[in-house]
């Protein structure tokens, strides 16, 4: 099946251009099925090229997926256009009345201040227990992963001496968890940030574990099944040029900033960088999708019903 965008959202001939299947709001319509409802709340600069990434992992799936696009209440957006802000998002305050299957938060550039000192800290707080009423799953990523485990299980974040930037390789830690379904031993995955979370902070007692960790980059994949979380640290969703569209970007700003390792071939900037995570992008993302599938009410109203998170939690769990 095809995910459900709008009809004139600019990701829509993105998608089409690279033969992921879209469907027309009208075609939805006529389908005698549920779609799966997710949503992503959109913190990044550039929403157009964010809104495109998730799009298109969500569309490689065979179910029918209606994405509903969300921001801060009130947060006006200084890097994407007015008008498109106005056209395709809503406020988080007018969908909290609603219920999701999944729901994906994703990461901002304020990984460097405070979570407290956050302008939109207080709603995002409220955001992060509210999935625990309206949503089935959340797949939270980068900067939102450091904040929710800091949330809900008071983890800290460590500033770095100086950003991790590059592909990097990781490990598949735990074959038998449903959202690692046919992922290799290793692989590589885009790696963009100025701090982390470290391992040794994960509490005990409360059934987190981690999916995918890397020997040079820390801890990449958490799964937080009580809370029917999980964090991803890293940028799996990543295009092919997106690390080198920030490489770029800082040159020219004059910026301090180490040419991204293991990214452009023979660390030369003038070649063209080679994708090697693009499969496992993919694959993630199916195995999440399918795994809320197997386990999301059939009425989005149980949603959040005890009853059926204690269901979702104990499959994740195992």
């Amino acid at each position: 099946m095809p995910i459900k965008i709008p009809d004139n959202l600019p990701a829509r001939s993105v998608l089409e251009t690279e033969g992921v299947m879209v469907m027309a709001e009208a075609e939805a319509v006529r389908q005698d099925i549920r779609p799966m409802r997710i949503a992503l709340l959109n913190l990044m600069p550039n929403k157009i090229k964010t809104e495109t990434q998730f799009a298109r992992l969500l569309g490689a799936s065979p179910l029918q997926v209606e994405l509903t696009l969300v921001k801060i209440t009130n947060h006006v957006s200084r890097h994407t256009p007015t008008d498109h802000i106005i056209s395709f998002y809503r406020d988080w305050e007018d969908v909290r009345g609603d219920k999701f299957d999944g729901f994906i938060i994703t990461g901002a550039p304020v990984e460097t201040m405070p979570f407290e000192e956050v302008s939109y800290w207080d709603e995002l707080r409220r955001i992060f227990d509210w999935t625990q009423t309206n949503v089935h799953g959340t797949f939270n990523i980068c900067w939102a992963a450091q904040a929710a485990v800091h949330h809900f299980h008071g983890m800290p974040k460590y500033a770095l001496a100086q950003k991790r930037f590059g592909v990097y390789r990781h490990s598949n830690l735990y074959p038998a968890s449903p959202y690692l379904r046919g992922f290799s031993d290793d692989f590589s995955i885009p790696v963009s940030r100025w701090t982390e979370v470290r391992r040794a902070d994960i509490p005990a007692g409360r059934g987190l574990r981690v999916l995918m960790d890397s020997d040079e980059a820390g801890l990449c994949l958490l799964d937080d099944p009580r809370h029917r979380h999980l964090h991803m640290f890293n940028h799996i969703e990543y295009d092919t040029e997106s690390l080198a569209d920030e490489y770029f970007r800082d040159v020219a700003a004059n910026k301090p900033i180490a040419l991204p390792v293991n990214y452009f071939p023979n660390d030369d900037a003038q070649q063209k960088p080679l994708n090697h995570w693009r499969s496992h992008a993919h694959l993630l993302f199916g195995n999440w999708i399918n795994q809320i599938y197997q386990t999301t009410p059939y009425d989005l109203r149980d949603i959040g019903v005890a009853s059926a998170d204690a269901g979702v939690s104990a499959i994740a769990a195992e």
